[in-house]
């Protein structure tokens, strides 16, 4: 973890663009309560295959009108050279230097992956198209993507896209802090000196979590799986107890050296902020 100790601690929360008027309004309330908190940066999230690109393009833009800082997620699957270009030129032309790259998924139906097929090609292509004009953040797996090949793989995988320029990364959710000790090593081993930004994510509805962790191939340990079973439909005691596991896990992630964390808010702040109050964050950690 020495690596990590150097970076300044950042602190950002991911939203995801809004499909109803009432979402857009919700969503504003919510970054209102969380700009309180002065967050280094809002990402927001790009779906599967570029389906939620002129909503994502549009959440993005606003943030940016309020004076945020905002990391748009860009994923390359399922898209062309050419649509990529367009978007970058458009978000370069209104200030924003800050691109999560990502490699995203096949859309449902689509049988070819496009032009680009891994994330690491498509920080290379930034780089070679647009040279330093964005700081770019990519993905990592403590634990591992459910798609990979094998550990090795994977890690050589996250290796790649820092080989090509990539500047930083946050992690997929986690719950067991080991992987994340054990992730930074192998970077530290590998010669990766960039910070690795933990992502955290908050306990609100146990079948949600449920459904979240399959498909990205985040662990549930047994016993925090038992534990939320056993409140049944008990949101109240669901939530009151993950508030204890996420509170602890970032105080020792924290107090381990990460540098910072970034919350998977599902577009509310209740939980994050309560999380942040928790850990005495001061409002200018961001």
């Amino acid at each position: 973890m020495e690596s990590q100790k150097k970076f300044p601690p950042a602190f950002s929360f991911e939203l995801f663009p809004p499909q109803t008027p009432e979402g857009v309004d919700k969503l504003r309330l919510t970054r209102q309560r969380l700009a309180q908190l002065h967050p280094k940066f809002f990402s927001v999230t790009f779906g599967a295959g570029g389906s939620t690109r002129e909503r994502t393009l549009e959440t993005v833009l606003e943030i940016q009108t309020e004076g945020h800082t905002v990391a748009p997620h860009l994923s390359c699957i399922g898209s062309t050279q050419q649509n990529i270009r367009a978007i970058l030129e458009r978000y370069r032309q209104a200030g924003i230097c800050h691109i999560v790259a990502l490699r995203g998924d096949l859309p449902s139906g689509m049988a070819q992956a496009g032009e680009f097929r891994y994330a690491s090609e498509l920080v290379a292509f930034i780089r070679q198209e647009f040279g330093d004009a964005f700081h770019i953040d990519v993905a990592a797996y403590p634990e591992y993507h459910p798609q990979a090949r094998s550990a090795q793989a994977d890690f050589d995988n996250f290796k790649r896209k820092i080989e090509v320029g990539a500047n930083s990364a946050i992690t997929q959710y986690f719950y067991n802090a080991d992987a994340y000790y054990h992730f930074v090593d192998l970077c530290e081993s590998s010669g990766l000196h960039i910070p690795v930004v933990p992502g955290i994510m908050p306990i609100n509805k146990f079948s949600q979590l449920v459904r979240f962790s399959d498909t990205c191939g985040a662990e549930i340990p047994r016993w925090i799986r038992k534990k939320l079973e056993g409140y049944s439909d008990d949101t109240a005691s669901i939530q009151a107890f993950g508030l204890d596991i996420v509170s602890d896990l970032c105080e020792r992630l924290l107090k381990a050296g990460a540098p910072g964390l970034h919350f998977y808010t599902l577009n509310s702040a209740n939980l994050p902020s309560i999380i942040w109050q928790r850990l005495n964050l001061s409002i200018s950690a961001g």
